[in-house]
């Protein structure tokens, strides 16, 4: 079976899971977007297993899971409107297919050079915001203790900067440098997501000011790693940074 194949096939089987486990009671959807979450792993080694070496048995197979997790927890908090989820379910399904793509090219990348390895770090990116937002949403709805929150804002958040960082130096390990920068990145969300607790914010806006924190913490990282972090880079992610925080804290005060 070629792998396009095995890629719609993983797509499908997942997003119907999503789907599906929403007819299931509440306390039982968290397991099942739990163990949808570790399915989505296996299907994505299945689909991707000719290529993988090494750590790639991690950073290439996660943002998958993660992004199952984001999607299905938040389908969670949707109004019960079967257009709407299976609308989404959809998206899901494309999602999930452009990370598998994407993961092919990193494990190519990671023994040569291909051209594509910088359509796939945008790809990437792009989704690793998405769940991003996503997880925050979530975390933020079920209104937890904020050290609580604080605690599930820095999982997250070293979940989704490990295979970020990742693909900037694709390789088939995982060296220090990375796993520094994901800890510290994941701290300083926790602390922002402590801070913006006491400000009288709406779940969206904790949840775009989260994940706006999160890009710019990995984009200067990024931009460090692949040794392109210039004084007007920095200019560009701290006014990005200053914008999103002073937009949060004029909508909460209207």
């Amino acid at each position: 079976m070629r792998k396009r194949q095995k890629f719609v096939i993983s797509s499908v089987v997942i997003s119907l899971g999503i789907l599906l486990s929403q007819a299931a009671s509440l306390e039982w959807r968290y397991v099942l977007i739990f163990l949808l979450c570790g399915l989505s792993f296996l299907m994505s080694a299945w689909s991707l297993s000719e290529g993988l070496g090494g750590v790639e048995w991690l950073t290439v197979l996660l943002p998958q899971a993660v992004f199952t997790g984001a999607v299905g927890w938040f389908f969670i908090l949707l109004p019960e409107v079967w257009w709407a989820r299976i609308f989404l379910a959809a998206l899901f399904a494309i999602g999930h297919y452009a990370l598998l793509l994407s993961g092919n090219i990193f494990s190519v990348a990671a023994i040569r050079t291909i051209a594509l390895l910088r359509a796939a770090q945008t790809v990437s990116l792009v989704m690793t915001l998405m769940s991003g937002f996503l997880l925050f949403d979530t975390i933020v709805s079920f209104r937890f203790p904020i050290f609580g929150s604080s605690i599930l804002v820095l999982f997250a958040s070293l979940l989704l900067s490990i295979p970020a960082l990742w693909t900037v130096e694709v390789g088939e390990s995982l060296n220090i440098k990375i796993i520094l920068y994901s800890l510290v990145i994941a701290f300083l969300m926790s602390i922002l997501s402590i801070s913006i607790s006491f400000w009288p914010a709406t779940i969206s806006t904790t949840s775009l000011f989260l994940t706006s924190m999160l890009y710019c913490y990995l984009g200067l990282s990024s931009h460090h790693f692949s040794q392109r972090l210039f004084k007007n880079t920095v200019w560009e992610y701290v006014i990005v940074g200053s914008i999103v925080l002073i937009t949060v804290l004029l909508t909460s005060l209207i």
